[in-house]
């Protein structure tokens, strides 16, 4: 697969292409029923488990299809990314396996769960400033000074067909597919998804799940071009950071590939997560039950046909645990 810098249409061959490349290092991920939340809305809902890959998240397929893509020499200088934490652990645990140097830049709103994954990844980790992109513009200084090659969160041709992957096992788990809801933030994973769905199918709706605080891809559609925002506190920190204000790929694709957007509020996430561990005993980082949340509220329209909902992760800081289960057992 080639890609020049300039910005070009991603197509589902890439897709195809990441998949064969990827699959050396990426398990394929099991799709489950939950029972009870189809018998909630009448439909039936699936899971398509991303949280059990060995960084318990999506993001080890885009990053995988990165770095393969890589020459000998960029691989020998390293590699480097910025990151909320989980694209983080995906490019470090790649490189690892690869025997490839890779530092990783974060904010100090990175949750010391991520952080303690990175440290066991070996990565150099370096804290830089209050959002992510105070450590992208970090990023890209050690690539300048440096030589090491940026491995991009979500705005790289590799990346988001990495992630499209996702939907070629969803189109061969569930025949009856109509809706996908896939978390948003800087819409590499809604991206490949939306993509890979819609060339196949273009009927199949695909909604995008945020959380209310900071969510920079929704204010930046309503606005019509990428936009800066301060990051806030929210469960949901996976989905924190700016999409870039020189975005190339995700911001288009998203307007092209989305049929719809949902905000989740700090209190639903909550439930969301409590739920998830009472009816399926699974621990979800916020971003991923975003998903959940939108099915729980009635946000997916009644028609005929499978959901799937995508389980993006579950790096979540073990000490949010006791007050999300308080909250959750009070609203119960």
């Amino acid at each position: 697969m080639s890609f020049t810098k300039l910005r070009k249409e991603i197509k589902i061959k890439d897709v195809w292409e990441a998949r064969k490349q990827i699959s050396s290092i990426i398990c394929r991920t099991p799709v489950i029923q939950s029972t009870i939340l189809s018998e909630l809305i009448s439909r039936n809902v699936y899971l398509k488990l991303e949280n059990v890959h060995e960084v318990g998240a999506f993001k080890v397929r885009g990053a995988a299809n990165k770095i393969l893509s890589l020459g000998e020499e960029e691989r020998k200088r390293g590699v480097t990314t910025y990151s909320t934490g989980n694209h983080g652990m995906a490019v470090a645990y790649v490189a690892k396996k690869l025997g490839i140097d890779a530092v990783v830049c974060i904010s100090n709103r990175v949750p010391k769960a991520k952080v303690d994954s990175l440290k066991r990844l070996g990565a150099q980790i370096e804290i830089v400033g209050d959002s992510q992109d105070a450590a992208g513009v970090h990023c890209y200084q050690l690539e300048k000074d440096k030589g090491l090659t940026v491995i991009e969160p979500f705005d790289d041709p590799y990346v988001i067909a990495g992630q499209g992957t996702i939907g070629l096992e969803l189109l061969e788990d569930l025949p009856n597919l109509t809706d996908v809801i896939v978390p948003l933030s800087g819409g590499g994973l809604l991206s490949g998804i939306g993509l890979t769905l819609k060339s196949m199918d273009r009927n199949i709706r695909v909604t995008g799940v945020s959380m209310e605080k900071s969510a920079v891809m929704y204010e930046s559609l309503k606005a019509c071009k990428p936009i800066m925002m301060e990051e806030s506190e929210t469960l949901a920190d996976s989905l924190l950071g700016g999409i870039g204000l020189d975005n190339q790929y995700t911001f288009q694709m998203v307007q092209k590939y989305m049929n719809d957007v949902v905000l989740i509020s700090e209190e639903k996430i909550a439930y969301s997560m409590g739920f998830m561990m009472d009816k399926h005993r699974m621990i979800l980082e916020g971003a991923a039950a975003t998903g959940i949340a939108a099915v729980l509220d009635g946000k997916i329209p009644h028609q005929k046909g499978d959901v799937a909902v995508i389980i993006s992760g579950q790096n979540v800081d073990l000490s949010v645990l006791p007050t999300i289960i308080q909250k959750y057992l009070y609203k119960k």
